[in-house]
């Protein structure tokens, strides 16, 4: 047999460091509040704030990430992004004594994933053939949502002993092993110093007007969820079912994983109201189910449920923001849904962890469930009611 040819070698490169920066993102985002409960004797509130932090820090780092790749190139800004990344997370052995130090090295780390990861998925469309793109987005994608499947499993595998520095370890290795197959990629440079370096960064290179309403409708499904991995291992920890929390992440993500080609053909066949009340309705009564748990069965049976609808609701909102916008606009349409995704992921864990330390933890999943319908209402009037105008408008022209 002949060599692979040179594009699938890049490729498989680039998913292998798309998926252990996204398994580590899990691992860390599991553990790392546990760590700050028990090992720093952290409370709920400081719990939200590591991933909170990190949130803040990939936020800020993301504004700027996609002005940098256009600039000095893919694999200039990939090298740089996951090299502050291992840097990063070697850090975590010299700060795990004092909250401060580690909040920052947490911000540093948000930074950094922002970067790297803005600069992979950049990369992947210029290694791709034009006639493979569509399916090669596809795949790469799916090796994200295998880590969110294995991630927190792993996270809370490694997290039994209660041994922080076996985690850091292991996650050390990743980094590095991610850092080499970014740096084994062979990437065309391709940069316009007249059109880039002159230019000025405005707002509207960042924010799509047309694509914000069906973001901030993913912005408070983001926020609802927040509270399932900073929180989720506690909660079942209080309720005295601890050991279901990494199936349930399992169960939650292959919900995902099974079901995406359903969901493709649903997309084409169905206009996207139909799709989005009933799967918002369905990821509240999950997380209401979860609220009201005490035994192994209603928790799965609230991860299936949630699993589910996050799945459908998360690439038709995607698809909807990107639909929206202007062709010539679709780089700045997909950055403000990612954008509004971030903040609600980080807010929604810092409030969470608000919520559960002056109440408890059932109290803040029944919040969660409410926020998750607050953007029911916020997709009724900022994107249904529009779009039903809108279309009458055309019908009487």
């Amino acid at each position: 047999m002949g060599r692979p040819k040179i594009w699938t070698t890049n490729f498989l490169y680039l998913c292998g460091s798309n998926f252990l920066i996204g398994l580590m993102f899990y691992m860390l985002a599991t553990v790392l509040p546990l760590y700050v409960q028990s090992g720093m004797n952290g409370n709920q509130q400081q719990m939200g704030l590591v991933i909170t932090i990190y949130v803040i820090g990939s936020v800020i780092a993301r504004i700027f990430s996609g002005i940098w790749v256009d600039r000095f190139g893919n694999k200039k800004i990939s090298i740089i992004g996951f090299t502050i990344f291992f840097i990063a997370t070697i850090s975590y052995f010299g700060v795990i004594n004092g909250i401060i130090l580690f909040l920052f090295v947490r911000f540093i780390h948000g930074m950094s994933y922002a970067v790297a990861s803005t600069a992979t998925n950049t990369a992947v469309v210029s290694v791709l053939p034009r006639s493979r793109q569509g399916e090669g987005i596809g795949y790469f994608s799916m090796f994200l949502s295998l880590a969110m499947v294995v991630g927190p499993s792993i996270g809370l595998l490694l997290w039994e002993s209660e041994n922080i520095y076996l985690l850091l370890i292991v996650v050390s290795i990743l980094s590095a092993i991610a850092l080499l197959l970014v740096a084994l990629v062979k990437l065309p440079e391709i940069v316009k110093p007249e059109t880039i370096v002159k230019k000025k960064l405005k707002w509207n290179d960042i924010i799509e007007i047309k694509a914000l309403p069906i973001s901030l409708v993913s912005f408070f499904l983001f926020f609802s969820y927040s509270s399932l991995s900073g929180f989720l291992a506690s909660y079942t920890k209080e309720i005295h079912q601890s050991s279901i929390t990494g199936l349930f992440f399992i169960v939650f993500a292959l919900m995902i994983v099974v079901f995406r080609p359903v969901v493709a053909k649903l997309f084409d066949r169905y206009k996207e109201h139909y799709i989005f009340y009933p799967s918002i309705i369905v990821f509240t009564i999950g997380m209401f189910l979860l609220s009201q748990a005490h035994s192994v069965t209603i928790i799965l049976i609230a991860g299936i449920l949630m699993g589910l609808s996050y799945g459908i609701l998360f690439p038709c909102f995607q698809g909807l923001a990107i639909k929206q916008s202007p062709a010539v606009r679709s780089g700045a349409a997909t950055a403000t849904f990612f954008l509004l995704n971030d903040l609600g992921y980080g807010l929604g864990s810092y409030f969470m962890g608000f919520t559960a330390s002056i109440s408890s933890y059932r109290i803040m999943y029944v919040f969660a469930a409410v926020i998750s319908l607050v953007s029911l209402v916020i997709y009724l009037f900022l994107y249904h009611f529009p779009d039903k105008k809108h279309q009458s408008v055309q019908t009487e022209v």
